[in-house]
Order: structure tokens, then sequence, then C-alpha cells
């Protein structure tokens, strides 16, 4: 099993931006959960709600392809761009990643 790195910027004020190993299969939500980062993730991390929702800054072909799926659950998201993806499914495949995970402070709740 390959490791490689996970850059993760935050957009919320007060967080310093962090680099985390990831392995190869593992998703962004994963490591962020693993990692005491709080990534909202209301459907459990099953590709159901758009909660997760990142933005990937670098890396975009070391993660698995876009869903259907996932591409309806990203126009749902709040403030979505060409780079967002969900962290659930930022599944990486082959080397280092960089995110931007939006501000988590607008979710109410879990």
């Amino acid at each position: 099993m390959n490791i490689y790195k996970v850059k993760i910027n935050f957009e919320e004020k007060g967080h310093e931006t962090v680099e985390l190993p990831i392995a190869e299969g593992e998703s962004v939500l994963d490591v962020c959960l693993e990692n005491g980062i709080e990534l909202q993730h209301n459907c459990g991390g099953v590709c159901g709600c758009s909660t997760c929702h990142v933005y990937v800054n670098k890396g975009m072909d070391n993660i698995q392809e876009i869903s259907d799926k996932e591409e309806d659950f990203i126009d749902r998201a709040v403030n979505p761009r060409i780079n967002s993806r969900l962290g659930c499914q930022c599944v990486i495949v082959d080397g280092d990643i960089e995110v931007t995970l939006p501000d988590q402070s607008q979710f109410l709740g879990h």
C-alpha cells in the first residue's frame, strides 16, 4: 500500500494548514475524521449529501474520477466551483493531493 500526502487548507479563520499522510484507497473525509478535523458528513460518507464538500486545489488526477451521483450532490453544495468534490469521494489512487475545506461554521449540528 502506498502512502501519499494530503495538504489541507481551511477557509474558516483560526485554522492552520496541515499536511497529513493518506494511504492509497483512503478518502479525504477519512483522513480528516482520523485526525480530529471537523468535516461535516451528514450521510455518513456514502455520497448521499453534499456536506463534505471540498475544493481540490492540486492532484485532481490522483483521486477517483467523479461519478454522475457525486456531480448531482455537488450541484447542491454551498458555493460549488469547478474544482469541487465530495471529501468522501476523494479517494486516493496515485499521488499527493491538496484541498481546501469550506467554512464549516455554517452547518448547524452534525
